[in-house]
């Protein structure tokens, strides 16, 4: 073969290389953007930057949402961010205290460093997906729910309220939502023994999906998680959409809220916060 076509093999074989090094690292790089923007940064306003040195400082209340991924926000939408964004909350310091995959047991041990800390006048704590998924007791989710409300008012003069666990999937007569019903009601029990608020999540996202009809049933995995995130974070898509080509209304992947499941929370969350609505102390 002459030199010059070998020349213009290895020249084009080069090439062809290149060009799959530069994509496997855009793919690489949008993995890792992807990753990070989801599972790995802090939330806005999270405790461990707002309350380093004490009580934020600001002429309204500070107000502290404590729990999992669901109150995070990094990966569905940001309810916690979306009450600071209201007018009539505008003089209000709210610190994010959400960390991804926590169970009760992971708040109880952070409650000094991430709620009492902040010294706040409100917290409102919803934690218990991963207890439900991590097949938890029930006791030790009671036990753990009771330590963390028990610690918070020794430590400050805060009004609580404990919110109840949005379904699991959209469908709540399946299996895992009725092991769930008994964690809500943990939940439910330790508000009224402790005299302090509860806010009816699971009763407000379970009246919105009867109308419905026929939901899906309970499906995650983290691959439908994954790229629910990439669609949101790379492709700049809104979690309603998302939820929606997932056959979801509340949820983008079975877990995690979508805009219209966000908007139902921050309602209750606004009412609690106004002293107003279905979430007095029970």
């Amino acid at each position: 073969m002459p030199e010059t076509a070998n020349s213009s093999n290895m020249f084009t074989k080069k090439r062809v290389v290149i060009a799959l090094t530069a994509l496997l690292l855009a793919l690489l790089g949008a993995a890792g953007t992807v990753s990070y923007l989801t599972f790995v940064r802090s939330p806005a306003n999270a405790a461990a930057d707002a309350c380093a040195d004490g009580r934020p400082q600001t002429s309204g209340q500070v107000v502290v949402a404590a729990g999992a991924s669901m109150v995070q926000g990094t990966l569905g939408h940001d309810w916690v961010g979306a009450l600071r964004e209201k007018p009539v909350f505008r003089d209000h310091a709210f610190i994010n205290a959400g960390d991804n995959g926590n169970t009760s047991a992971d708040l109880l041990e952070r409650v000094d460093s991430d709620i009492v800390a902040c010294d706040p006048d409100r917290v409102a704590i919803l934690v218990g997906a991963n207890d439900v998924r991590g097949a938890v007791p029930v006791k030790d989710y009671r036990d753990n729910l009771r330590a963390i409300v028990d610690r918070i008012r020794s430590r400050t003069s805060a009004r609580i309220a404990l919110m109840s666990l949005p379904p699991l999937g959209e469908n709540p007569d399946t299996g895992i939502n009725r092991q769930l019903r008994a964690y809500n009601a943990a939940i439910r029990e330790t508000a009224t023994r402790a005299e302090i608020d509860y806010v009816p999540v699971n009763e407000r996202f379970t009246a919105h999906l009867a109308d419905l009809g026929d939901r899906p049933a309970y499906d995650f995995s983290f691959t439908t998680s994954y790229l629910a995130a990439a669609e949101h974070y790379l492709l700049g898509r809104d979690w309603d959409d998302i939820a929606r080509n997932n056959g979801l209304e509340l949820l983008v992947d079975h877990i995690h809220l979508s805009d219209r499941g966000g908007a139902l929370l921050t309602d209750l969350a606004t009412d609690w916060l106004s002293g107003t609505g279905a979430s007095a102390k029970q």
